[in-house]
């Protein structure tokens, strides 16, 4: 890639890509991107209003041949994804400073960390910490083959919460980031094709590359906000007895897409930040409640010998590929690949407009391994807890969860065995885990919204309010249309849906990481240059005070 002026890039925008932005009624969006988004996601409400079994039939075969055919693509491409960036950290391109050599981090670690988890998993930890271990508990997974079947349920449940979706995260993130920042490129997801497109990228190539992004994530935020308004919902219903209904859903995602309207008009900096930070610091209160209420030791020896089996067959099972019944992978480790593959430009584009100032080793350990942690952490105090409690009431837990997913996190907490003020401290627990996942979800609306309003004003990071506004609406109003017209079997459909996009975006994100490497290669002999002159400098200004000092 040759090296480019800012001057020249930013005239390049303007002439071939912000000129095309329409900017009337207190918009600035690029039309093409926008309404070609916005037909697929009305074409697609429509068919599934109009014949939604018909939808979820043909959805379902092309999920089942991409998951089956692909199997190999996913697990291969994911394992390929994390090998580029443990090479990126350790080797001497970890030196480059996103943003250049001057640029500083615009938030703290802690705000750093806290948007990332909760725009990256929040929502999803949530809703199946308690559900999938106890699944993996009574159905042994062929991977992280154990004699205790415990160990290789939670270490199961790591695989595919850990290392493997922060790792495709953590690749296109940097990518965004290192485009957008150090190569004065759009932050959007045509920017990380220049190298290879060159001025095709701010035509009609990079709108169809932002159109699949867009429509990628207005898709996967729906299917979220739709399985969490549910959750709140069951939460509603076992503390005050409101009814589980499509309707109290439909009322809820008003309510909370409202409340995430105001933190997107607020801003990255003031809303965005406030409620994700406030989205940890209850979640850790939670976490630990739980922990010690729980069986606090039968917990930690659950999460010690689950790491030690994670650490010890990460290889050998990261890259296993089933040759005969492939019904268990493709239904759990190849269908969440493929949907953290496609929710990896909302999750990528959000942490990507967060880490300017950082190093590349710096952001690609940080990335990787600190939400990776936390996340075992957390699957090993509520799913350790569900597992006991299972064996404890003879498989009456996992009987109920099966049957009623949403309900998973209360039903446990409603087993817990306490020993004083049980009826008020579960009561508590249920109120703040409530509270949680609708913080979640907020945290999950407004970051989304953000993110979908960079794509669509052609990367620009300070577009209109109502233009937020419009975006923050639509997610909800996307939501609330599906249950409102098929309730969970439409939110299934949509599900499956957006993970047709993760073959293309596979494809894209292997494409994208030879890009990358390139491109740093060529940074890191500019910022060491830099750095070379002013550390000559520095010496040749010692050397002539020492001078004028004799």
């Amino acid at each position: 890639m040759k090296n480019t002026s800012k001057d020249n890039i930013d005239k390049k925008i303007e002439e071939k890509l912000y000129s095309r932005n329409f900017t009337k009624f207190g918009l600035d969006m690029n039309p093409v991107v926008s309404i070609a988004a916005g037909l697929i996601v009305l074409i697609f409400s429509l068919y599934a209003l109009l014949n939604l079994e018909r939808a979820n039939e043909i959805f379902q075969n092309v999920k089942n041949v991409i998951i089956s055919k692909g199997d190999w693509l996913f697990i291969l491409s994911s394992n390929f994804f994390i090998g580029i960036c443990i090479f990126l950290a350790l080797s001497r391109l970890g030196n480059v400073k996103i943003g250049g050599i001057d640029a500083e981090p615009e938030f703290s670690n802690f705000a750093w960390y806290s948007m990332l988890i909760s725009a990256g998993m929040g929502i999803g930890l949530m809703f199946w910490a308690v559900g999938e271990p106890l699944y993996h508990s009574t159905y042994t997974p062929p991977i992280f083959q154990s004699t205790n079947s415990i160990n290789s349920a939670l270490a199961t449940t790591f695989f595919h919460w850990g290392i493997h979706p922060w790792g495709i995260y953590a690749l296109l993130s940097l990518a965004l980031t290192f485009f957008a920042y150090n190569k004065n490129l759009p932050l959007s997801l045509r920017s990380v094709f220049y190298p290879l497109l060159k001025d095709k990228v701010f035509g009609v190539l990079g709108d169809m590359i932002d159109v699949l992004a867009v429509v990628s994530c207005l898709f996967g935020l729906a299917t979220s906000l739709g399985l969490g308004v549910q959750q709140i919902n069951s939460g509603l219903n076992y503390l005050l007895g409101i009814e589980f209904s499509v309707k109290i859903q439909v009322i809820l995602i008003v309510i909370i897409t409202a409340i995430a309207t105001l933190s997107v008009v607020s801003g990255i900096d003031k809303g965005v930040k406030f409620l994700s930070e406030l989205n940890i610091k209850m979640a850790f209160v939670f976490m630990l409640a739980i922990f010690i209420i729980g069986p606090t030791l039968h917990i930690l020896k659950l999460f010690s010998n689950a790491l030690g089996l994670y650490l010890n067959e990460f290889i050998s099972s990261s890259f296993f590929i089933s040759t005969k019944d492939t019904s268990w992978q493709g239904s759990w480790s190849v269908f969440y690949l493929a949907w953290w593959i496609s929710w990896s430009p909302f999750v990528g584009m959000f942490i990507a407009r967060i880490s300017k100032g950082r190093t590349i080793r710096e952001f690609v350990l940080a990335v990787l391994f600190v939400p990776s942690l936390l996340s075992f952490i957390w699957l090993s105090i509520f799913g350790g807890n569900a597992i006991y409690i299972n064996e404890q009431v003879n498989g009456n837990l996992f009987d109920v969860v099966q049957n009623n997913l949403p309900i998973a996190l209360f039903e446990m907490i409603n087993y817990l065995n306490i020993p004083f003020l049980s009826g008020i401290i579960k009561t508590i627990l249920s109120i703040i885990g409530t509270l949680l996942v609708i913080s979640f979800f907020v945290t999950s609306s407004d970051s989304g919204s953000l993110v979908v309003d960079n794509i669509t004003s052609g990367g620009k990071l300070d577009s209109p309010i109502p233009q937020r506004i419009f975006w923050a609406c639509m997610e909800g109003f996307i939501a609330a249309v599906l249950l409102l017209i098929g309730g969970e079997k439409a939110l299934s459909a949509l599900q499956t849906a957006v993970i047709t996009t993760g073959l293309p975006f596979a494809i894209i994100l292997t494409i994208t990481s030879i890009l990358l490497v390139k491109s740093i290669h060529v940074s890191y002999k500019k910022q060491k240059r830099i750095k070379d002159i002013k550390l000559y400098k520095k010496i040749a200004e010692h050397t002539s005070n020492e001078r004028m000092k004799k």
